[in-house]
């Protein structure tokens, strides 16, 4: 028994690894292929009549540790300097204002049509607003950089503002000028603590001689991401500056300081810790994706009565995606398409107490958002890919 269970665990992994190497030539996104992948495993399990325990519980765990390598993987790869400021504003921009204006619209509707309070409706559209990183980055590795830029830092913006205005809506009843202080200085208090944890964490990265050092690192850096969640904290802005900043030492060189944490040794050590991580949130990232497949149920996915929500909320994201990037003066093919929902959405939905959800969120309407979305990215990146063909080759006469 266990060595069949080692050799189905591999062989999924493996599987996972094949639909990631595969996915920037076919253009079919992973997430689509790990869920189908999960739910196959699940009718497995069905026809031979194997019983497994419920694994729903440790879906928020690896949601949850997903995320931060995700958000530190993206971060790790972003670079800063004066040319990119232009660019890091629009994709801030076109983070945060779409976000405010989808919740804003979907929960409007949610309250018109359910006659729900607007706050827990405001609650549950909040998922439905946040592009999924773990999708969005892996999808454009054949974009042109530019576009490529964009995308890296419109997505990672939009995970930790979204995770951000999720949990000032949760976590307060009444809003008031004081509350934003409030949130204000929770900000601040974040960012203090993200500097030193930084400097800390640089440090040991650059002194620890033992051959085991970057899994600490990485233990530590959740474990700081964890109790800064426990003060309701906004905690992924620590995972993001500690990213920036070891990402872009050589951006630090100028100040003496630096020099303690022996930069040449550091730089180093950074890159493999940055291949670790990278490796690390795809490990997390395929396994989320499998087990939230397996605990998908057939009538879920199938589920006519969230369609018609399911398709007027796409609708919505993508009508108010045009109206950014034409504000922005950005290029609408291919950037247009790449807006996928994904492990946050699931994550952030599975974190709405109970209390506070609303019947017309559910399951279906989240998975049915988020295999729409991944399906016209998809589409889009396959027109973009041949319209880039078409332009390339020759007249014929």
């Amino acid at each position: 028994m266990t060595t069949t269970i080692i050799i189905i665990f591999c062989s999924l992994l493996l599987i996972a690894y094949l639909f990631d190497l595969t996915s920037s030539k076919t253009k079919v996104p992973s997430v689509i292929l790990l869920l189908l992948l999960g739910w196959l495993v699940k009718q497995s399990t069905y026809f031979l009549r194997i019983q497994l325990p419920d694994f729903s519980f440790i879906l928020p765990v690896f949601g949850t540790v997903g995320l931060i390598l995700i958000v530190l993987e993206g971060s790790l790869e972003l670079e800063l300097n004066k040319s990119k400021f232009r660019i890091i504003t629009k994709s801030f921009i076109g983070a945060l204002l779409p976000m405010f204006a989808t919740a804003f619209l979907i929960a409007y509707l949610f309250q018109y049509f359910g006659q729900f309070p607007f706050k827990d409706s405001l609650l549950n559209a909040i998922p439905f607003c946040v592009i999924s990183s773990a999708i969005a980055i892996p999808s454009v590795r054949n974009l042109a950089s530019r576009d490529k830029e964009f995308v890296i830092y419109e997505s990672s913006f939009s995970d930790i503002l979204g995770v951000l205005f999720f949990i000032f809506i949760a976590l307060n009843e009444i809003f008031s000028l004081n509350l934003f202080g409030q949130f204000g200085l929770q900000i601040l208090i974040m960012i203090i603590i993200s500097f030193i944890s930084t400097i800390g964490l640089s440090f040991l990265l650059s002194k620890i001689q033992h051959h085991i050092k970057f899994i600490p690192i990485i233990l530590l850096v959740i474990l700081i991401y964890a109790i800064s969640e426990i003060y309701h904290l906004p905690a992924l802005i620590f995972i993001l500056i500690f990213g920036l900043i070891i990402g872009n030492l050589d951006k630090f060189m100028h100040f003496k300081w630096i020099d303690k944490f022996k930069p040449d040794i550091l730089n180093k050590e950074v890159q493999k810790f940055k291949e670790l991580a990278i490796e690390s949130a795809f490990l997390v990232r395929i396994l989320f994706f499998i087990l939230f497949g397996y605990l998908l149920e057939t009538s879920e996915i199938l589920n006519a009565d969230t369609i018609i929500w399911s398709l007027g909320i796409v609708f919505i994201i993508f009508l108010l995606r045009i109206i950014q990037l034409k504000i922005s003066k950005l290029s609408l093919m291919p950037l247009l398409f790449v807006a996928p929902r994904g492990l946050i959405t699931i994550l952030l939905f599975l974190s709405i107490e109970p209390t506070q959800r609303i019947f017309l969120v559910n399951n279906s309407l989240i998975i049915q958002v988020i295999v729409l979305t991944a399906l016209i990215m998809m589409v889009g990146l396959m027109m973009t890919k041949q319209n880039d063909m078409t332009k390339s080759q020759p007249p014929t006469m």
